[in-house]
């Protein structure tokens, strides 16, 4: 069994004394793992950072066996690793990638995001330009997986004006004359998840505020510990060059 596909670096981990399991996620198959050899070599492994777009070429004997797999560098985002806050960008979104998705099941939507996302991060370092777009990543995975939100009316009114904050446990946004009661215990709900367009520095930690509760609540659970922390040093670096820290 052969084929070719485009794909992005998502995890790697090493097996046996020269090669490593690359985890990718590919457009038509979803997150795939296979096995290459060298990926530990000085050829290889600038090749194989997360979030460097590859063409793979995959082979197995059986749809059982873990596939074999000859990458070839497409595009790389090595340059940015050198940057503190696209660096922690980059490998929280492709951890979380290969950590919440199940294997061999298509997500279109969610790489076309994820290429998008990274794009922005190659585009403009600078978190002002793609925070936003952080954000609606981490929404659409949760949707995509089944833990969607409901930002579009109100919990209680069934209406969509004036919404301004999310209840942190059903996930539904709040208006204002509804949230007022339970100041300090809901989520702020930034402007830009509403109406679209730029975020500031304030909305974006807001939105990662929300997406990162439900995350870690619905999604992540027992693996939260380790993938917490990638996501805790980018927030805690998106905070401080927002001067919100």
């Amino acid at each position: 069994m052969r084929s070719e596909t485009s794909a992005i670096v998502c995890a790697l981990r090493s097996h046996g004394e020269h090669g490593a399991i690359v985890r990718l996620i590919t457009p038509e198959q979803g997150l795939i793992a296979a096995y290459v050899r060298g990926a530990r070599g000085r050829r290889m492994r600038p090749v194989l950072m997360a979030g460097n777009v590859v063409q793979a070429q995959l082979s197995a004997r059986t749809e059982t066996q873990l596939p074999q797999a000859v990458i070839e560098l497409v595009h790389s985002r090595g340059p940015l690793l050198s940057e503190p806050l696209p660096a922690a960008a980059i490998e929280w979104t492709t951890v979380l990638t290969a950590t919440a998705l199940p294997e061999g099941q298509p997500y279109p939507r969610l790489y076309q995001a994820l290429e998008g996302l990274l794009d922005a991060i190659d585009a403009a370092p600078s978190a002002s330009g793609w925070g936003a777009a952080l954000v609606r990543y981490e929404l659409l995975l949760l949707a995509e997986l089944g833990f969607g939100l409901d930002l579009e009316r109100c919990a209680v009114t069934g209406t969509n004006d004036n919404l301004v904050a999310v209840s942190p446990k059903s996930g539904r946004a709040v208006s204002a004359a509804e949230a007022e009661p339970f100041a300090g215990k809901l989520l702020p709900l930034p402007r830009f998840l509403r109406e679209g367009g730029p975020a500031s520095w304030q909305e974006i930690a807001q939105g990662l505020d929300i997406t990162g509760h439900f995350l870690m609540r619905d999604l992540l659970t027992d693996r939260a510990r380790p993938i917490g922390e990638a996501r805790a040093r980018l927030v805690e670096r998106l905070r401080r060059a927002g001067g919100l820290a």
